[in-house]
């Protein structure tokens, strides 16, 4: 069956709500369409132990503030599940799930959304993938000679699967910061970053991250001097559970090693350690494939975009995936703006 609406979007996690609030208000006739089963985007299949950098507050989507968590300053995973499941019910978003995407064709004057429960032909498409289902792991010599377990951010857990193992953590970011305290207190951990961990000042959070990136695009779009990003002030935040472990002085970054062996990894001056499991905390790609038949991909993966539109296909918007499509856009907090833009855009574009 081919259905036909003025907008397609792609992904019903945070991205795609806050494209599908903003489409609402402008009265396009809109579909998003979501390969999860149900609401709550990657926040669904997060470690056990992972909370929000802001309070409730300052991790809220457009129009509808996020209820504080009893107990909690920095909300958990599964009170964002709550939380978008909310947001997609109270604004009756058209979400169709689960629906898989598979490719987006040219087609005339459509965009031709090819999936597995059927086909949509549309004046536009917000792609809103996010990254989570593309985790990157480097090239490493010796990866496959391990003989251990290797895993990724999106399949650890919880401390309990791991206990009284030796596990290397790898990397210096939030999500190796967190996770490597997380198993501070159950395993024989290392911790293995690319440089000496950055942590911003423990009383910085996510609002002051918010507030310094729409600093910085605001200052590079009147032409001052680039203030280098929220990158400039640091790699982690200390939120409480890293702090605990770092004051007690569990999380001791070791250099990147520079091969893994059967048994472990060896470093460059030739000391080894041994090791049950790898977790791999280094990062993700935006998840585009379904965009490859439109051949607009650029450098590191990237599609080249002015604000959230591609270059190459203005009937295209690329939302959430990061900095290069709106400034916080992978956040919460951060994608409205970008979303309330984009939508904006596209209804100009339609009507003419």
């Amino acid at each position: 069956m081919t259905h036909v609406v003025d907008v397609v979007v792609i992904g019903g996690g945070q991205a795609g709500l806050a494209a599908g609030y903003h489409l609402r208000r402008l009265g396009l006739d809109f579909v998003v369409l979501d390969a999860q089963a149900a609401p709550g985007g990657a926040w669904r299949h997060t470690w056990d132990s992972l909370h929000l950098f802001s309070p409730a507050a300052y991790s809220s989507l457009p129009g509808r503030l996020m209820p504080p968590q009893p107990g909690e300053t920095y909300p958990d995973a599964s009170h964002v599940v709550s939380y978008l499941t909310d947001y997609e019910q109270r604004y009756e978003l058209p979400v169709v799930r689960p629906v898989r995407v598979e490719a987006v064709h040219g087609d005339g004057e459509f965009l031709r959304v090819e999936a597995d429960a059927g086909t949509w032909r549309a004046r536009a498409v917000v792609s809103a993938t996010g990254t989570w289902w593309r985790p990157f792991v480097p090239a490493v010599p010796g990866r496959t000679e391990f003989r251990g377990r290797q895993l990724h951010t999106v399949e650890y857990g919880r401390p309990a699967d791991l206990a009284g193992e030796r596990v290397i953590v790898v990397g210096g970011g939030n999500s190796g910061a967190q996770i490597a305290a997380d198993l501070a207190y159950d395993t024989d951990l290392t911790w293995v970053t690319l440089r000496e961990p950055r942590y911003l000042a423990d009383d910085i959070d996510g609002r002051a991250l918010f507030d310094h990136a729409t600093a910085r695009r605001r200052a590079l779009d009147e032409g001052r001097t680039d203030s280098g990003g929220v990158a400039s002030l640091g790699d982690i935040v200390a939120v409480p559970p890293v702090r605990e472990a770092r004051d007690a002085g569990r999380l001791k970054a070791q250099p990147m090693f520079a091969r893994l062996t059967a048994t472990g990894v060896e470093w460059v001056d030739g000391n080894r350690a041994d090791a049950d499991t790898i977790v791999w905390c280094t990062g993700f790609r935006p998840a585009l494939s379904h965009l490859a038949p439109l051949g607009l991909r650029g450098p590191r993966g990237h599609v080249p975009t002015a604000g959230t539109r591609a270059v190459g296909e203005p009937r295209l918007h690329l939302l959430g995936y990061g900095d290069w499509t709106g400034p916080a856009s992978a956040t919460l907090i951060g994608v409205g703006r970008p979303a309330r833009e984009a939508a904006r855009e596209i209804a100009r574009f339609l009507h003419g």
